[in-house]
Parts: structure tokens; sequence; C-alpha cells
């Protein structure tokens, strides 16, 4: 039966009370969201046999993502992805942002939105089961400037997806490009990798990127590279033609459609279970990221560790370092206006 229901997950180090809302649509999907980093921790999904699994890696209890982890499930910002030696300029105002990932900002700096515990209520919805976190990062937070009130609202919908809805506004011109960092095995969360997973992108052309991966400015295509998945094709066939440590996958895509409306950008097939992923977006790009720095020293739920590319993340998104390329889609929001963003999860079989 379909239900939504709200748990007291535990506290943060600072006495912060952290909540669980776990949602099941008609078909038996469940969803589990916490308000520390609105953050997805659990979505479990039939197979082929209508056998339930959890498809994301992340921890049983809230003291697994206290402790610190690669962005499991949660909402990053104010900016996800990279900003290029952590500086930009805006209406002539220099900024500096922290350097958390070598000389670069990174999905929002050392205290982002995954770490923070956001004010959430269970909503109405036409569409299936919902809920939605809000938080107000302050004027300065983490070296962004004005107050930017974000909501994100993630739906269990009776089509069998988990839809993410973002929008924010703000006081003070300011960056803002948000996402979802899940990491997702269709086989489920700890078993094996995902080299065998079947992926093909809506994306014709991608974004090169330095050393430090930095977008060059240049949109190339991916017909005769690694990065062609215009067709379904294993993550794993040329995974290591991707050179450079600490090699495997981690570019950012053009999505064929960029005209701002709901589009099919993703399909992952996953053979063993039949499960089919596919993911619509709104956004211009996607980045893939084939789990290259996971190593098997993560203990995850169940005891399971997560070792190198047991999963993928599909991060739908402006492009990486947009706020200092004015060729890239605007990242800028400014007072007055509405940043709207939604991303969907839509989950089949294949017999």
């Amino acid at each position: 039966m379909e239900s939504i229901k709200k748990d007291i997950w535990g506290k943060t180090e600072d006495g912060q009370t952290v909540d669980l809302y776990t949602l099941v649509n008609q078909n038996g999907i469940v969803a589990s969201i916490t308000s520390y980093g609105a953050l997805l921790t659990s979505l479990k999904v039939p197979d082929r046999n209508g056998k339930l699994d959890d498809i994301v890696l992340g921890f049983d209890s809230l003291a697994g993502y206290l402790k610190g982890h690669p962005y499991f499930g949660c909402t990053t910002g104010r900016v996800a992805n990279r900003i290029a030696k952590g500086k930009f300029t805006l209406d002539g105002a220099h900024y500096t942002l922290a350097t958390n990932n070598g000389p670069n900002h990174l999905h929002g700096g050392k205290v982002g939105l995954d770490k923070r515990v956001w004010k959430s209520r269970i909503i109405p919805s036409d569409l299936g089961r919902a809920v939605t976190f809000s938080y107000q990062s302050p004027d300065g937070e983490e070296g962004y400037p004005g107050n930017l009130d974000i909501e994100v609202t993630y739906t269990l919908t009776f089509q069998d997806e988990l839809r993410i809805d973002y929008k924010a506004t703000t006081n003070k011109p300011t960056p803002v490009n948000l996402t979802n960092h899940s990491y997702f095995n269709l086989a489920g969360a700890g078993n094996g990798t995902i080299l065998d997973h079947e992926l093909t992108l809506s994306a014709n052309k991608y974004t090169p990127a330095d050393a430090t991966d930095i977008p060059t400015g240049e949109i190339a295509p991916v017909q005769g590279t690694p990065l062609d998945f215009t067709r379904p094709t294993a993550l794993g066939a040329r995974i290591e033609q991707i050179k450079g440590p600490p090699g495997g996958y981690d570019h950012n895509f053009v999505l064929n459609n960029q005209d701002g409306s709901l589009a099919l950008a993703a399909r992952v097939y996953e053979p063993t279970t039949g499960r089919v992923m596919d993911v619509l977006t709104t956004e211009p790009g996607l980045q893939l990221y084939t789990g290259n720095y996971l190593d098997g020293s993560v203990v995850g739920k169940g005891g399971k560790t997560y070792p190198r590319r047991a999963a993928l993340c599909l991060e739908t998104q402006r492009y990486p370092d947009s706020v200092n390329q004015p060729s890239f889609p605007s990242t800028i929001l400014r007072p007055g206006q509405t940043y709207r963003s939604t991303t969907a999860h839509r989950f089949s079989v294949k017999k």
C-alpha cells in the first residue's frame, strides 16, 4: 500500500534533530530521504522477478553520513561540480571560495548543502507521495553572495519515478547549480561493479576538461571517442581508454535537449536483474561519474564495502565552471528571478 511516514533518525553533533521520510508507492517502490543534506538514503526497486533491492550506495544510520562520505545521495550546492581556483567575478565584484578539490572549489565547499540540516514537511501532490526540504543559505555562507532560499521536493510518483524538483530565490545576484549526487548500482548497492551496466546518453557532445577537471571551454563531439554512449554500451567496454589518475568516467555531457523541457537524458540497463532506469531532466548537462575514487575502504549498508566502480552517478546540471565560462549556460540567479530545475528517475524492467 502506498504511504509516507516520518521518523526521527538521530541528532547531529550540535544537537539538531534529523528526520527520515519513507515513501512507498502502489507498486512497492520505497524511497527514504533524510533532512540531513536533503539526501536520498535508500531506493528499493523491483527486478524482473519482483524482488526488491536497494540500488543506491549509502549507510544504514545517520552516523555513517556524519563521519563524512563521498556525497552519497545528497543535494549538492550552492554550485554543484567545480569552480576553477575557487574564484569568480560577478557584476564587478570578486569572490573567493574554498578550494576543496585540488586547486578548485567542488560541490558548494567544505560545508555545503550536503552537510546542513534542512527543514522538512510532507506536502500533497497529484503525482504521488511527496516531501519538501527547505534551507536558507545566508549571505556569505561558503563565500557565496546573497541569502538563497532553497526548496527541494522529492516525489515518488504513481508512474514509478523518483522526481526531484528544485526551486530557489535570492536577494543578491549569486550562482546556483543544484543537483542530486546519488550513486546507483542497479544490481543492488554493494553487489559488484557497474561495468556491465549498459548506458545510453542523449548527448552528441561533451565539454573537454584539463587535468583538474575544469572545462577548456570547447564543446566537442563524442563520436569516435570512449565518451560515445549514443547507442547502448556497457560502461566497462571502453573505460580503460580513459587515461590519467584515477581513470574512468568523470565527464560532463552536453545533452541534446537544451530548451529547458523535461526530456530523456540517460538510460541505464542492468542485464542480470532486468532493471532499467531512465533519467529525465530540464538541465542542459549531465556529469557521468563511475566511482573512480571508491576503494573498498567505505563500509556501507549491511556491512558491505564499496570497491572502485561500485556505482555510477548521473548528475544533472549546468556545466562545470559555468560561472567563469560566458559561452556556457548561465548559473547566475538574480533578485526577482526563480531558479527551477527538475530531474526524474523512472524505473522499469526488461523481461
